[in-house]
Protein backbone atom coordinates (compact mmCIF):
# COMPACT_ATOMS: atom_id res chain seq x y z
CA UNK A 1 0.00 0.00 0.00
CA UNK A 2 1.02 3.85 -0.63
CA UNK A 3 1.96 6.27 1.51
CA UNK A 4 -1.84 7.74 1.36
CA UNK A 5 -3.37 10.49 3.27
CA UNK A 6 -7.22 9.48 4.32
CA UNK A 7 -9.70 11.86 5.96
CA UNK A 8 -11.94 10.99 8.83
CA UNK A 9 -14.67 12.74 10.87
CA UNK A 10 -17.87 12.46 13.29
CA UNK A 11 -21.13 12.16 12.11
CA UNK A 12 -21.85 16.10 12.96
CA UNK A 13 -19.14 17.14 10.52
CA UNK A 14 -17.11 19.38 14.13
CA UNK A 15 -14.24 16.91 14.68
CA UNK A 16 -12.05 15.44 11.86
CA UNK A 17 -8.95 13.92 11.04
CA UNK A 18 -6.46 12.64 8.98
CA UNK A 19 -4.56 9.70 9.02
CA UNK A 20 -1.30 8.58 6.47
CA UNK A 21 -0.95 4.77 5.27
CA UNK A 22 -0.28 2.42 5.80
CA UNK A 23 -1.92 0.63 8.22
CA UNK A 24 -0.30 -1.44 10.33
CA UNK A 25 -3.96 -3.91 11.50
CA UNK A 26 -7.43 -3.71 10.32
CA UNK A 27 -9.74 -6.28 12.26
CA UNK A 28 -12.68 -6.88 13.90
CA UNK A 29 -12.90 -7.06 17.53
CA UNK A 30 -15.53 -9.04 19.47
CA UNK A 31 -14.66 -8.46 23.04
CA UNK A 32 -17.69 -6.91 24.97
CA UNK A 33 -15.78 -3.67 25.93
CA UNK A 34 -15.81 -2.85 21.91
CA UNK A 35 -19.19 -3.83 21.54
CA UNK A 36 -20.96 -1.55 24.49
CA UNK A 37 -19.10 1.11 22.93
CA UNK A 38 -19.96 0.38 19.13
CA UNK A 39 -23.58 -0.65 20.31
CA UNK A 40 -22.90 -3.23 17.87
CA UNK A 41 -21.56 -6.77 16.70
CA UNK A 42 -18.18 -5.91 17.10
CA UNK A 43 -15.66 -2.78 16.38
CA UNK A 44 -13.95 -2.54 12.72
CA UNK A 45 -10.58 -0.89 14.15
CA UNK A 46 -7.56 0.44 12.17
CA UNK A 47 -3.98 0.34 14.08
CA UNK A 48 -1.44 3.59 13.23
CA UNK A 49 1.26 4.77 15.08
CA UNK A 50 1.12 8.30 16.71
CA UNK A 51 3.25 10.01 13.21
CA UNK A 52 0.90 9.00 10.96
CA UNK A 53 -2.29 11.01 13.30
CA UNK A 54 -3.56 13.96 13.25
CA UNK A 55 -6.98 15.93 14.24
CA UNK A 56 -7.52 18.57 11.67
CA UNK A 57 -10.58 20.19 13.59
CA UNK A 58 -12.71 19.98 16.74
CA UNK A 59 -10.39 19.42 19.50
CA UNK A 60 -12.29 21.12 21.85
CA UNK A 61 -15.62 18.85 20.76
CA UNK A 62 -13.25 15.43 21.97
CA UNK A 63 -14.48 13.43 24.90
CA UNK A 64 -12.31 10.88 26.05
CA UNK A 65 -13.18 7.54 28.82
CA UNK A 66 -9.77 5.48 29.44
CA UNK A 67 -11.04 2.05 31.52
CA UNK A 68 -8.51 1.86 34.67
CA UNK A 69 -7.93 -1.70 35.01
CA UNK A 70 -7.73 -2.52 30.71
CA UNK A 71 -4.26 -2.87 29.59
CA UNK A 72 -5.04 -1.04 26.14
CA UNK A 73 -8.66 -0.19 25.96
CA UNK A 74 -9.80 3.19 25.74
CA UNK A 75 -11.87 5.49 23.65
CA UNK A 76 -12.95 8.83 22.04
CA UNK A 77 -15.84 9.97 20.81
CA UNK A 78 -17.73 13.88 19.15
CA UNK A 79 -19.27 15.19 22.88
CA UNK A 80 -21.57 17.58 20.31
CA UNK A 81 -23.22 13.99 18.45
CA UNK A 82 -21.05 11.07 19.86
CA UNK A 83 -19.89 9.52 16.97
CA UNK A 84 -17.00 6.83 18.14
CA UNK A 85 -13.81 8.75 17.29
CA UNK A 86 -10.02 7.76 17.14
CA UNK A 87 -8.46 6.94 20.10
CA UNK A 88 -4.94 6.41 21.87
CA UNK A 89 -4.00 2.63 23.64
CA UNK A 90 -3.02 3.34 26.59
CA UNK A 91 0.88 3.37 26.69
CA UNK A 92 0.71 5.49 23.40
CA UNK A 93 1.83 3.13 21.22
CA UNK A 94 -0.84 2.98 18.49
CA UNK A 95 -4.05 5.17 17.51
CA UNK A 96 -7.20 3.07 17.11
CA UNK A 97 -9.16 4.72 14.08
CA UNK A 98 -12.73 3.37 14.35
CA UNK A 99 -13.20 2.31 10.40
CA UNK A 100 -16.65 3.78 9.82
CA UNK A 101 -15.61 7.26 10.70
CA UNK A 102 -13.65 7.48 7.64
CA UNK A 103 -14.15 9.50 5.31
CA UNK A 104 -12.22 7.72 2.26
CA UNK A 105 -12.03 3.93 1.43
CA UNK A 106 -9.13 2.92 3.60
CA UNK A 107 -7.66 0.50 0.56
CA UNK A 108 -7.66 -2.35 2.91
CA UNK A 109 -10.03 -4.80 4.13
CA UNK A 110 -10.03 -6.76 7.78
CA UNK A 111 -7.41 -8.71 8.65
CA UNK A 112 -9.30 -11.09 11.03
CA UNK A 113 -11.19 -11.61 14.01
CA UNK A 114 -9.99 -11.16 17.80
CA UNK A 115 -12.13 -12.28 20.89
CA UNK A 116 -13.80 -14.45 18.58
CA UNK A 117 -14.64 -16.80 21.96
CA UNK A 118 -16.68 -13.66 23.48
CA UNK A 119 -18.60 -12.90 20.67
CA UNK A 120 -22.34 -11.85 20.54
CA UNK A 121 -24.39 -14.66 20.66
CA UNK A 122 -26.87 -13.20 18.69
CA UNK A 123 -24.39 -12.66 15.91
CA UNK A 124 -25.16 -13.81 12.56
CA UNK A 125 -22.94 -13.68 9.77
CA UNK A 126 -23.72 -10.39 6.93
CA UNK A 127 -23.44 -13.34 3.94
CA UNK A 128 -26.16 -15.18 5.66
CA UNK A 129 -28.39 -12.47 5.05
CA UNK A 130 -30.72 -11.11 2.59
CA UNK A 131 -29.88 -7.30 1.13
CA UNK A 132 -31.62 -4.46 0.67
CA UNK A 133 -30.27 -1.32 -0.95
CA UNK A 134 -33.23 0.50 0.90
CA UNK A 135 -35.30 -0.06 3.30
CA UNK A 136 -36.98 -3.50 2.22
CA UNK A 137 -40.98 -2.86 1.51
Amino acid sequence: MTEQVFKGSCLCGEVAYEIEGPFKIFQYCHCSRCRKFTGSAHSANLFVPPEQFRWTKGGQFLGCYELKQAKYFATSFCKQCGSSLPWTVQGGKNIVVSAGTLDDDPGIKPMWNVFWGSHATWLKETHELTKHDEYPK
